[in-house]
């Protein structure tokens, strides 16, 4: 029993110190290679580190002489984003292949063809918005500074990258949208006309002159907002109102954005109230009346009998 207890420590012995001495073979195996490989490593890090400093100062150039004779910006950044890409993964082939990994990338090439198809099944909703996001860079309605208002946010185009168009918003808050929900939701861009047509509604009361209300409205617009040729300040009564009859005045501007049909329309109102209120047209507000008439019987009534 003795013997036997001996000689299940010794091999017990044997087998750690030889796991110990494998361990500290590969490590000092692995070290050499790192000394071997550390010269090609600077190499390669110096290499890709050029490459990325190349493609920044690239960017620039191609935005300042190349590519300043396109019009549109989104244009510019998508191209640029592009090509700083390309020149960036051209630094990470060249610097596996210093580092002797060329075979391993070839390798790892050939099985991303299942891959991709995985990734791709599993990123439908992503890969959309980046075609999307090309489309919408050179799509001519929309630019960068537009003011556009598209799936209930309205704003400023900030920026147009491969997954979504940022808008700012008149709160100065940032909204993302998704580039396949403007390819295929309808989108008003404000910036894409110098002139556009606003619209104030307003009413007056019955016993007004309506053919005198139609005229005066017409001319107070027509001094206040120039009409260029082809244009015209057109009125039109709409509707007998509970307490108004309601009408509508349309007319032409310079209108950029949001803002510019909002102060507008605020110059149109009061040029409208004050020349109503000079010539004693009435705008009725709606009146409730509460009647009192039918009171209710105070005399005590005596049921008991």
């Amino acid at each position: 029993m003795i013997l036997l207890q001996e000689e299940e420590n010794t091999s017990a012995t044997f087998k750690i110190s030889d796991s110990v001495e494998n361990l500290t073979d590969k490590l000092e195996g692995w070290l050499d290679g790192l000394i071997l490989i550390l010269p090609n490593l600077i190499l390669a890090i110096l290499v890709f580190l050029l490459f990325l400093l190349a493609a920044k100062y690239l960017g620039r150039l191609l935005r300042n002489v190349i590519l300043s004779r396109i019009r549109q910006e989104s244009i510019k950044s998508i191209a640029i984003r592009v090509i700083k890409s390309i020149v960036i993964l051209i630094g990470f082939f060249i610097a596996l292949g210093l580092l002797n990994l060329d075979k391993v990338l070839t390798s790892v090439l050939a099985g991303a063809g299942v891959i991709g198809l995985a990734i791709g099944l599993a990123l439908q909703g992503t890969l959309n918005n980046t075609f999307s996001g090309v489309i919408l860079s050179f799509l001519p309605r929309i630019e960068l500074g537009d003011w556009v208002e598209t799936n209930g946010f309205a704003g400023k185009v900030e920026d147009i990258n491969l997954r979504s168009i940022v808008i700012r918003q008149a709160d100065n808050n940032f909204v993302m949208i998704p580039n396949a929900k403007i390819i295929e939701e309808p989108f008003v861009n404000y910036s894409q006309t110098s002139r556009s047509r606003v619209i104030i509604s307003c009413g007056v009361g019955y016993s007004s002159d309506l053919e005198r209300v139609a005229q005066l409205t017409t001319e107070t617009i027509d001094n206040l907002f120039k009409q260029n040729k082809n244009e015209d300040v057109e009125f039109f009564f709409q509707e007998f109102g509970d307490s108004s009859i309601n009408f509508i005045v349309r007319f032409w501007t310079d209108i950029r954005n949001k803002k510019e049909v909002l102060a507008a329309q605020h110059r149109g109102i009061i040029a409208i109230k004050r020349a109503f209120d000079k010539e004693g047209i009435n705008i009725p507000f709606p009146i409730r009346t509460i009647d009192f008439s039918n009171k209710l019987s105070l005399t005590p009534t005596n049921n008991d009998q």
